[in-house]
């Protein structure tokens, strides 16, 4: 038999929700299910507990400790939580590209663009800037060829 306590757990895991950006404090009147991110300071009940999950539950607060990889949603802001060797990431989002039905839209960073200098004609040098930009855009998918 699971324990009510695993359950709340396995849910808070599952939904993978959390009311608001990380805070050191509990709040005051936590409702059953409500899940809240512990800051790297916690106090009162929390206080053993840095980093961690925090799910209320009838039978008081449930602490889960993050794994490397576990994302969780903000509720309040919409934006994703990432825990990582480095802590916890609050609305990065990490990838090599990024593929929308099929089309990449964003790729991998190219250099920078140099500014334009000299020339005589203002036209010569307008064109040869906006050519490079629009070659840095084509690069990094944001428009096509």
């Amino acid at each position: 038999m699971t324990s009510p306590g695993a359950l709340q757990l396995l849910d808070c895991i599952v939904a993978g929700a959390i009311e608001e950006p990380a805070r050191n404090d509990p709040p005051i009147s936590p409702a059953p299910g409500q899940c809240f991110l512990i800051g790297a300071a916690p106090t009162d009940e929390w206080s053993e507990f840095p980093d961690h999950i925090a799910s209320f539950g009838a039978g008081g607060w449930r602490f889960l400790a993050p794994v490397i990889g576990m994302r969780l949603i903000d509720k309040s802001t919409d934006t994703v939580a990432t825990y990582s060797s480095a802590g916890w990431e609050i609305g990065t989002v990490r990838a090599s590209r990024i593929v929308i039905d099929g089309q990449q839209v964003v790729g991998a960073r190219s250099g920078p663009i140099a500014a334009p200098t000299g020339g005589t004609v203002a036209d010569d040098e307008a064109r040869s800037a906006i050519a490079a930009i629009l070659l840095a855009l084509r690069q990094h998918g944001l428009i096509s060829e």
